[in-house]
């Protein structure tokens, strides 16, 4: 069974004695995005497995969060971005640019990318690497940045 799993439900634990209502909402929810995942694949989920669940509820409310402050609705923004910190806490520790672009350097070397025209190589081999460290959106501007 995933550690990230065995966590997730001492922290449901740890927030049911607490009292905290929002946070145990958003780790139940976590769970069942989980359970479900494990259910739709037909077999026990591996900690990489739960980190793309994570990965993809922490986008989900990034554009949330996004779409409220558009909406003028800074309370329920700021309640997306609370449950993106508690949701954070399961995922890896993220990447940094500088992270990002010594991977893409390596993936350039690696694959002889030369020019524009070889962005869908480049990016093909980095954004495996990086799921659930970073966000894949802003790799696209630093690998055109390389290959200018």
């Amino acid at each position: 069974m995933s550690e990230t799993l065995d966590l997730l439900k001492e922290d449901i634990k740890t927030a049911m004695r607490a009292r905290e209502t929002e946070k145990l909402t958003t780790l139940r929810m976590l769970h069942s995005s989980i359970k479900n995942q494990g259910i739709e694949l037909q077999r026990e989920l591996t900690d990489e497995d739960v980190t793309k669940v994570l990965a993809k509820e922490v986008k989900k409310r990034r554009q949330s969060a996004e779409a409220f402050d558009e909406g003028d609705r800074p309370e329920m923004a700021a309640k997306e971005r609370r449950e993106i910190e508690w949701i954070q806490k399961y995922l890896p520790e993220p990447l940094t640019d500088e992270d990002v672009a010594k991977i893409v350097d390596e993936v350039i070397a690696d694959t002889g990318a030369e020019s524009r025209r070889d962005m869908g190589k480049v990016m093909g081999a980095v954004v495996p690497k990086i799921k659930g460290r970073y966000d894949a959106s802003k790799v696209k501007d630093i690998v055109l940045d390389k290959l200018a």
